[in-house]
C-alpha cells in the first residue's frame, strides 16, 4: 500500500481488506486448485504459513514483556494497598459474574434449540484429550516458585502475581523505588512503540491467515454439526453484543456504541489471532488511547482478563456439554447442569489465552458431569472457526471490564472516549515515515 492510501485507510479498514482478501483468494485457490500439491506446499504450508506465523510470533514476543512491565508500572504508581485490593476484587468480580451468566445462557439456549442428534454418536470418534489440571493445581500454579522460568515458560498467571508483587514493593522503598518505576516506565513507552511499529504489517499478516484458514478448514464436519456452530455462534454474538453493552452502560452510562465502534481494532485482531495473549497489545492501547482508561487501570485489568475472563470459551463449553449429552441420549440433572456452570466458570481461570485450548478445559468439564471426552471429536473440525469468534467476545469482556473499573475508580477520561477521532491524531509513527496507522477505520 502506498503511503497516500495508509492515510486515506485505517487501521481496521486495511485489516477487513486484508482479511476479506485472505479468505478470497484462499477460497479461490482451493476451487480452481483442488489438491494442488503446488498450492499446498508453497502457499498454504509455504507463503501464507510464513507471513502468518511471523507476524502471530511478533504480536506474541510482546506478550511476557508488555504483561510484566505494564504491571509493575501500574501497582507500582498504586500508593495504597487497599487501592489494589479494590482493584483486583472488582475486575475478579466482573469476570467471574460475567463467565457464568455465559455459560447460563449457553446451557439454557442448547436445552431450547436442542442442536444433539444421536444419530451421530454412531459414526467413529476418536479424541486424545492432554490432561486437565485439577482445581487444586490451578490454585497451586497461580503462584511462582521461579519467576525467571515463569518469565522464560511465558506463565500469564504466575507472571501476574510476581509483578504486582514487585510492583508493590517499588511503591514502599521511597525514592529509590521512585526511580526504578520511572525506568520501567520508559521501558513500557518502548513496548508501546513496538506495538505501533508491528501494527504496520498487520494487514499482510491478518491477510495471509485468512487465506491459510480458507485453504485448510474442512467442511464435512461442519455439515454435520451446523445446529451446534450455529446455536454457539448466536449465543456468543448475544453475549458480546447485548449483555457487555448492557452491563457498561448500566454501570457507567457511557455510550455503548462509540465503546464497540473504537473496539474494533481489537476484536479483529482477536478474531483473526484467535488469541486473547497475542491481542494484548492492540488491546492495551486501545483502551489507554481509545477508551480513555488511565494506565494503572489497563495494565492491571487487561493481561488478567487475558488469563482468567473467558467467557466465550465457557458459551463453547456450556453448549458443547448439552450437544453431547444429546448426542450420546444422556440425560444431565440439575445438579450437573449447575456443577456444568460452576466448573466451567472456575475452569476460565485456567484456560490460557491461546487458540484451541478450550477443548483442552472442555475435557475437564466432561469428566465432572460423567459424560465421553470422545464427543469432542464431533466439534473439532468447527472449533476453530467458533474460537475466532469466542476470542473477539473475551477481548471485548476485557475491555467493558477495564472501562468499568477505571470510572469506579475516578482514572477514566470521559472525554476520550466520546472523542470519536481520540487517538487518530496520535502520530506515532510520523517521525517513522508519516503514515497514520493508529487510526481507526
Amino acid at each position: 500500500m502506498t503511503e497516500t492510501t495508509n492515510k486515506r485507510w485505517g487501521l481496521t479498514t486495511q485489516i477487513l481488506v486484508g482479511m476479506l482478501l485472505g479468505v478470497v483468494i484462499g477460497l479461490l485457490l482451493r476451487t480452481l486448485f483442488p489438491g494442488s500439491e503446488f498450492v499446498e506446499t508453497y502457499l498454504t504450508e509455504g507463503l501464507f504459513n510464513v507471513l502468518g506465523s511471523i507476524f502471530l510470533s511478533l504480536l506474541k514476543m510482546l506478550v511476557v514483556p508488555l504483561v510484566f512491565i505494564s504491571l509493575v508500572c501500574g501497582t507500582a504508581s498504586l500508593s495504597e494497598p487497599s487501592k489494589l485490593g479494590r482493584l483486583g476484587g472488582k475486575t475478579l468480580l466482573f469476570y467471574m459474574f460475567t463467565t457464568a451468566v455465559a455459560i447460563t445462557f449457553a446451557i439454557t439456549a442448547a436445552l431450547v434449540f436442542h442442536p444433539g442428534n444421536a444419530s451421530l454418536a454412531a459414526e467413529g470418534m476418536t479424541y486424545t484429550v492432554k490432561e486437565a489440571p485439577s482445581l487444586a493445581e490451578v490454585i497451586i500454579n497461580i503462584f511462582p516458585s521461579n519467576p525467571i522460568q515463569s518469565l522464560t515458560e511465558g506463565n500469564m498467571l504466575q507472571i501476574i502475581v510476581f509483578a504486582i508483587i514487585f510492583g508493590v514493593a517499588i511503591s514502599h522503598i521511597g525514592e529509590r523505588g521512585r526511580k526504578v518505576a520511572a525506568f520501567f516506565n520508559d521501558l513500557n513507552e518502548v513496548i508501546m512503540r513496538v506495538v505501533t511499529l508491528i501494527m504496520m504489517i498487520a494487514p499482510i499478516g491478518v491477510f495471509a491467515l485468512m487465506a491459510k484458514l480458507s485453504l485448510t478448514l474442512g467442511t464435512d464436519t461442519f455439515a454435520s454439526v451446523a445446529m451446534y456452530f450455529f446455536v454457539v455462534l448466536v449465543v456468543l454474538l448475544l453475549h458480546g453484543l447485548i449483555t457487555y453493552p448492557i452491563l457498561l452502560k448500566v454501570f457507567t452510562g457511557l455510550n455503548p456504541l462509540m465503546f464497540v465502534r473504537k473496539l474494533r481494532d481489537v476484536q479483529l485482531f482477536a478474531f483473526t489471532t484467535a488469541s486473547s495473549s497475542a491481542t494484548l497489545p492492540v488491546t492495551m492501547q486501545t483502551a489507554e488511547h481509545r477508551l480513555g482508561a488511565d494506565n494503572k487501570i489497563a495494565s492491571f485489568t487487561l493481561p488478567l482478563g487475558a488469563t482468567v475472563n473467558m467467557d466465550g470459551t465457557a458459551i463453547m463449553q456450556g453448549v458443547a456439554t448439552v450437544f453431547i449429552a444429546q448426542v450420546f441420549a444422556i440425560d444431565l440433572s440439575i445438579t450437573d447442569y449447575l456443577m456444568v456452570i460452576l466448573t466451567a466458570t472456575l475452569a476460565s481461570v485456567g484456560t490460557a489465552g491461546v487458540p484451541g485450548v478450550g477443548l483442552i478445559m472442555l475435557a475437564m468439564v466432561l469428566n465432572q458431569v460423567g459424560l465421553p471426552v470422545e464427543g469432542i471429536a464431533l466439534i473439532i473440525g468447527v472449533d476453530r472457526l467458533l474460537d475466532m469468534v469466542r476470542t473477539a467476545v473475551n477481548v471485548t469482556g476485557d475491555s467493558v471490564a477495564t472501562v468499568i473499573v477505571a470510572k469506579s475508580e475516578g482514572e477514566f477520561n470521559e472525554d476520550i472516549f466520546n472523542d470519536p477521532n481520540a487517538a487518530k491524531a496520535e502520530t506515532k509513527l510520523e517521525s517513522l515515515g508519516g503514515n497514520d496507522l493508529t487510526r481507526a477505520g
